[in-house]
C-alpha cells in the first residue's frame, strides 16, 4: 500500500530547486517505494521566492517564516536547503516538531551544531537524511566494493580532489558564504566536507591530519539585492573576505592508511573537478565526477606496469538501475540528489536510517574542525 507524506522545502535557492525536483522524481524511478512525497509548503525569507517555486512545482502553501513550515501538521518531512547559519535552529525545530528532516551539509557552523541537529533527531525519534550527495554515485559504490573486497589489496594511501572556480571570479558577490557567522567555513564546509565523506565511505575512519588553509582573493563587493548561487557584482561596497578559497590536508586513517585531501573553490580553469584516487598494495581504483560513470582500475598480479581499465558501471552497482538499463548510459548530478530522496524516504518509510545519516555528518564536521585548528596550530590534530 502506497502511502502519501506531506513534504516542505525551506529555502528555495539552488538547491531547494534541486530537492524539490528530485521529490517529483522519486516516484518514477523507484516505483516500489511505499510512501509518495507531497509537495506541501515552502519557505524561503527573500520576497516573492516561495511564491513563484509553489505557481512553479505546486506546494499547496507559500511562506516567508519557516516556523510556519514547522507548525504545518500537513508537513511530515523537510528539506532543509537555507544557508549554513540557519541549519542548527531549522533543523532543531523540525525534529523537536517531530518532523524527518533532510538537511544539506554542512549541517551548521561547526560540529557542535551537527552534533545538536543529530542529538535532537535522535530524540525526536524521526529520520535524518543528510546531503552528501557524491557517496551516491553507482561508480563511488562500486569503488567502494572493489575496495572492500581486497581487489586492490591494502590500501595504502588515497587522494581527494574538490577543485572549483565558483568562486574565481574577482567581482564574486560578498554572500554569506565568505562571513565567518553566517557561512562558517569556506571552502572546508562547501567542498572539503564531501571529501571528508568520501573519505570515510571508501576507507573507514580518520584517524588525525594536518591542515594548511589560504585566502586568495581577501576582499570582495557586497551585494545590493537578494542572491542566489554565486551571484556578480560591481561598484559596491567592498568588505573581507572571512573564510578560507583553499585547504590542504593530511590524513592518517585507522587502518594504516594515509591520504591527501585539497579543495579550492576559486580554482581558475577548474569546473567541478572532484574525484579519487585509492592505491592498494595490488592495485588501484580511480574515480572522477565529471565521468561519473566510469572508473579506472588497475589490478592483477604484475605490479610494475600494471595497465589500467577503464570501466563502464551498470545494473548492480548502487542504484544505477533505477535510472538506466545497460552500462555506459551517463548518469547526472540531478540523479544523485534522487537517490538521496529515495534513501531519505526510505528511512522514514522503514523507520531504518538509509544513506549518510546525521552521524556521518557530524563525523565530517569534527574532521573541518580539526583541519581549521590545524591551521591556525601548525599541527596534526588527533580524531581519536
Amino acid at each position: 500500500m502506497v502511502r502519501t507524506l506531506g513534504v516542505a522545502v525551506v529555502g528555495f535557492g539552488w538547491m531547494g530547486r534541486v530537492h524539490t525536483q528530485a521529490y517529483a522524481r522519486v516516484p518514477h524511478h523507484f516505483p516500489g517505494l511505499s510512501l509518495r512525497p507531497e509537495l506541501v509548503a515552502v519557505a524561503d525569507e527573500v520576497p516573492g521566492r516561495a511564491e513563484e517555486a509553489a505557481a512553479q512545482y505546486g506546494f499547496a502553501a507559500a511562506h516567508r517564516d519557516w516556523r510556519e513550515v514547522a507548525a504545518d501538521p500537513r508537513v511530515r518531512a523537510v528539506s532543509i536547503a537555507a544557508p549554513n547559519f540557519l541549519h542548527r535552529e531549522i533543523g532543531l525545530a523540525m525534529a523537536e516538531a517531530g518532523k524527518h528532516i533532510w538537511i544539506e551539509k554542512p549541517v551548521g557552523l561547526t560540529a557542535e551544531d551537527a552534533r545538536a541537529v543529530s542529538d535532537a533527531v535522535t530524540k525526536a525519534g524521526v529520520q535524518g537524511t543528510v546531503g552528501f550527495n557524491y557517496r551516491g554515485a553507482p561508480a563511488v559504490a562500486a569503488a567502494r566494493e572493489l575496495i572492500a573486497s581486497g581487489e586492490i589489496g591494502t590500501v595504502t594511501h588515497v587522494r581527494i580532489r574538490l577543485f572549483s572556480d565558483y568562486a574565481a571570479h574577482p567581482e564574486g558577490a560578498l554572500t554569506w558564504r565568505y562571513e565567518r557567522e553566517r557561512g562558517g567555513s569556506g571552502v572546508l564546509g562547501d567542498l572539503a566536507s564531501h571529501g571528508v565523506d568520501l573519505a570515510r565511505f571508501l576507507l573507514g575512519e580518520i584517524e588525525a591530519l594536518t591542515a594548511d588553509t589560504a585566502i586568495f582573493l581577501p576582499r570582495r563587493a557586497r551585494p545590493t539585492g537578494a542572491t542566489a548561487g554565486h551571484t556578480r557584482a560591481t561598484g559596491g561596497e567592498q568588505g573581507p573576505v572571512e573564510n578560507e578559497d583553499y585547504v590542504n590536508c593530511l590524513l592518517r586513517f585507522a587502518s594504516g592508511a594515509r591520504g591527501v585531501l585539497e579543495a579550492c573553490r576559486v580554482s581558475v580553469g577548474e569546473q567541478n573537478n572532484y574525484g579519487f584516487e585509492v592505491h592498494g598494495t595490488k592495485g588501484a581504483v580511480f574515480w572522477d565526477f565529471r565521468r561519473m560513470g566510469e572508473l579506472g582500475v588497475s589490478r592483477g598480479t604484475s605490479y610494475q606496469d600494471q595497465p589500467v581499465s577503464t570501466v563502464y558501471v551498470g545494473p548492480g552497482d548502487g542504484e544505477y538501475a533505477a535510472f538506466q538499463p545497460g552500462s555506459a548510459n551517463s548518469m547526472g548530478y540531478d540523479d544523485l540528489k534522487v537517490i538521496e530522496a529515495h534513501h531519505f524516504l526510505r528511512s522514514i518509510a522503514e523507520n531504518t536510517p538509509y544513506g549518510a545519516t546525521l552521524a556521518d555528518a557530524v563525523h565530517s564536521a569534527a574532521a573541518l574542525d580539526a583541519m581549521s585548528r590545524s591551521a591556525e596550530q601548525g599541527a596534526w590534530v588527533s580524531l581519536a
